[in-house]
């Protein structure tokens, strides 16, 4: 988990210019002509139509063990609106001490956002609003950390992120863009709530980047990057074409990761960079404070492909 948190924004690429032809010949029908056909061409050439873009998504879901029955506290939402639709909500777990279901607030607040995603008038293609109106309309008792990504045709993806829930962007096997977690201290993200005191969606990190065909975009709630690394979902990926298989296979590892006590998870490098220390068995032993983080695991993985 990387605690600083920034708004990160990948600037469009700057159109390329075309300069006026030589004008030396002389300006008859026929060189006139000539300078048409060869401007069109150059235009043509230099700037060449770009495709409109879309997600080809693969989803999965894998409840703590301790939630199967009732399938965890994790939502999400896809859909094929405009470019496609990318949401996931956490439910915060600690409302289950004062007998509250967890899973029902980020369940509602993704069918707001599923109900809204469409209407331009009070949206307008943008996450944060789309944040903002979904919560507003979200009557359950409970919180949640939430991710909205929103795809534009042009190939602009347009993120609002509270709390903990995060995107990745790989490029040509590399991570090109990350989200990044925001937190009131270790192990305690922003939320939303129905709760007065709480955050909104102004406090959503807005973030903007230009993508590519061919790119991935990896989006899930945080029992996938509290368990598995940059380099791992990056080796992942490449083992598969089928984003549904991509997904299962990187839900599966931090699954595996998450249950593993001596496993040397981005959640326990974390926490040791915070002062927390390994239980008293462990510093016996002479060990260290390892294991994964065992909680609910979302991940969705989207491939942009020309429409």
């Amino acid at each position: 988990m990387t605690v600083p948190t920034f708004r990160a924004s990948v600037p469009k690429s700057h159109p390329l210019l075309i300069h006026s032809l030589s004008s030396a010949l002389p300006l008859t029908d026929e060189a006139s002509k000539k300078k048409r056909l060869l401007s069109c061409c150059a235009s043509s050439e230099l700037n060449p139509v770009r495709p409109e873009l879309s997600f080809c998504v693969g989803t999965h879901l894998i409840p703590h063990p301790n939630k199967v029955e009732k399938g965890g506290e994790d939502a999400f939402f896809v859909s094929s609106y405009n470019g496609g639709i990318i949401a996931v909500a956490d439910g915060v777990s600690g409302w289950a001490e004062q007998d509250v279901d967890p899973s029902l607030f980020p369940k509602e607040l993704m069918a707001h956002v599923s109900c809204l995603v469409g209407d331009e008038e009070q949206v307008n293609n943008n996450p944060q609003i789309l944040i903002g109106k979904a919560h507003a309309a979200t009557s359950s008792t409970g919180s949640a950390t939430v991710i909205v990504a929103m795809l534009e045709r042009n190939g602009i993806l347009k993120i609002a992120n509270v709390g903990d829930c995060g995107l990745k962007v790989i490029r040509e096997g590399k991570i090109n863009f990350s989200t990044s977690p925001q937190e009131h201290y270790f192990d305690c993200p922003y939320q939303l709530s129905s709760e007065a005191v709480s955050q909104t969606y102004l406090d959503a990190m807005v973030s903007s980047i230009e993508l590519m065909e061919g790119d991935t975009i990896v989006t899930g709630s945080d029992g996938l990057f509290d368990n598995v690394f940059d380099h791992e979902i990056v080796s992942t990926l490449a083992r598969y074409r089928n984003v549904a298989e991509a997904a299962k296979a990187l839900a599966n590892l931090a699954s595996n990761h998450s249950l593993d006590s001596n496993f040397d998870s981005p959640y326990s490098m974390e926490a040791r960079s915070r002062g927390f220390e390994a239980p008293l068995w462990k510093k016996i032993l002479g060990m260290k404070l390892t294991g994964g983080k065992p909680d609910d695991i979302t991940v969705i993985v989207g491939q942009v492909v020309s429409l």
